[in-house]
Parts: C-alpha cells; structure tokens; sequence
C-alpha cells in the first residue's frame, strides 16, 4: 500500500473528485451536502496530505494542477468501483439503485442492444449508470475475469469457443444485406453477384485480429471483393456511402437503424448470406450479486424478442 493512502482519510477522495468535476468549492460542497468551509477544510488536508496545491483558482474556477489531472482518472475510477461493490453487496431496488454496469461491446453491437436496454432502464431504473468500453474481442473475456466489465455483447461466432467461468446469454439470429448509395448507377433493384464482386467495397473492422465473415463466406466458395476502405467503426460509414459507389454489407439489424431514408437501397446478399447470434457473456463469479441478476433478466428479455429493440 502506498505511503500517501496509509495515511489518507479516503473521505478526502470524494473531495477531490467532486472538486475536480466541479471545478468549485461551493459547488463541490453542495454536491456533497457539506458546508464551504468544511470543503475548505477538505481540500486544505488533501494539499497537506499530498503535498500539492491540487487546485489553483484562476478566473471564477478552481483548476487542477497537473498532479491533480494524474490523479483524477485513478480517483473516479476507484470510487466507482467501491461505489459498484458496495451497491452489489445489498439489497437491489431497480428504482432507486445508482449502481454502475460496464458492457464491453462494438459499435454493432451496441447499436443492436443498448437502445433497448436503456429504453427499459429509463422506465425501471432511471438512476442506474452504464458504461459501455470499446470491445477488443477476446481480450475483452479478461475484462469479465477481472470485474473491470460484468458484460460482453458479441456475435456467437466471435465467442465460439468454451471459456472458464464464461457464460452466456444467447439472444436473436439475423443475416447480412448490402447497402448502397440511392444514386448508384450501376445497380438496380436487384445486385447480382458480378455486380458485388466488381464493386469496391467499405469494411467495418472493430479489431485487429480477426478477420471478416462476409470474406471467410466469399473464401469458401472461391470467391473475392475489392476491398477499398476499411474503418474501425460505423461512425463515418453513411458519410463515406453517400455520393459514392462504395458498398456496405453489414448486419440487417443495424441496417435497418443507420441507413433508413432515400439517400441509401437495401439489398439482400447475392450468396446465401451468413447468419449470427447475438450473445451476452458474463462471469461466474459476480452472477450471484442481485443487481448483476436483475441486468440479466432485462439483457435475457431484449436479446429473445427482437421487437423490443429499437432496430
């Protein structure tokens, strides 16, 4: 244990953070139910205790030193955690719970998951917090291993494999389509498979060491496409479609959310089209705690009827 946190009333951490975010000692004290001068009183054993000023006024705010920044990241996330472990030891009343849950998840899959759920949440558990951090595949399991996620959202054949203390939600299956600009001139109604081969191609890649399904697909029955840009997100994708000749084959689903209007066509696959299921993997060790329970029923409701998605 370091020296400084021996001697440090841990009190003091909640000081910190809300002055950090705050950026005001009234503000601060308010948000803690404290009077100004006590706050002041707070932050005066913080500089002793550290031995840095932490906050300096200038203008009307109190800014952070750069031992402040260092340490502001360090502070938020262990009072979450405690916060979070705390919560999970008690009784879980979904309407008055400020508990925080992690979801690690890509930008596919949140957007087939997250509006639903959140929606869900809003109604049952307006105060409850989620997190959600980028999802690095596999290495995304040591997250649910170590309580820095209590969720994983991922495709079934991204986590096909057996894993200690893994388990899994399974939720609906879905295919694949081909998106378009609107003004494409060389495709109709209907893409034909010269159509899709000759075309040049926008692939969405969220990590670095797999490869894509829709190519494994083309592989298997000898097959190529030009690939021309490959992101690491949907984000910037409608913008890179729109006015060009580039096509787009993702998951109907997220389809149906990201490209609805004029500006784009939705075509289905000119192969048979792969199929996935959407999972929620989470840990054994924290299965038990009544919070992480009750996110599983809302996660095990939404992933078994697709309708109460928003896609």
């Amino acid at each position: 244990m370091h020296l400084n946190l021996r001697r440090l009333d841990l009190n003091l951490l909640l000081v910190f953070d809300s002055l950090y975010r705050n950026r005001s000692v009234t503000a601060a004290a308010e948000e803690l139910a404290m009077s100004p001068s006590a706050c002041s009183h707070a932050l005066s054993r913080l500089r002793q205790a550290l031995s840095d000023e932490l906050f300096v006024r200038y203008g009307s705010a109190m800014q952070p030193t750069a031992q402040a920044e260092q340490l502001a990241g360090a502070v938020s996330e262990a009072l979450r955690l405690l916060s979070s472990g705390l919560g999970a030891s008690g009784p879980f009343n979904p309407a008055t719970s400020n508990q925080t849950f992690t979801f690690a998840a890509s930008d596919v899959t949140s957007l087939a998951v997250l509006p639903g759920l959140i929606a869900r949440l809003e109604q049952l558990a307006p105060h409850l917090q989620l997190r959600v951090i980028s999802s690095s595949h596999r290495d995304s399991l040591d997250d649910l291993a170590t309580g820095r996620a209590q969720f994983v959202l991922g495709f079934a054949d991204e986590y096909s494999g057996s894993y200690e203390g893994v388990e899994a939600l399974e939720g609906f299956t879905d295919d694949y389509v081909v998106v378009a600009c609107s003004a494409h001139p060389g495709i109709g109604a209907a893409l034909s498979l010269d159509q899709y081969l000759n075309a040049r191609h926008v692939v969405v890649m969220p990590w670095t060491d797999a490869g894509s399904v829709i190519d494994s697909v083309l592989t298997r029955h000898g097959l190529t496409r030009h690939v021309a840009v490959q992101v690491p997100s949907f984000a910037v994708v409608p913008l890179l479609l729109d006015g060009s000749e580039l096509l787009l084959t993702l998951p109907r689903r997220v389809a149906a959310q990201l490209f609805h209007g004029s500006h784009f066509t939705v075509h289905e696959t000119p192969f048979a089209s792969p199929r996935y299921t959407l999972k929620a993997l989470f840990h054994a060790r924290y299965a038990g705690t009544p919070g992480h329970r009750w996110i599983r029923e809302q996660l095990r409701l939404l992933l078994n009827d697709p309708d109460r998605t928003s896609l």
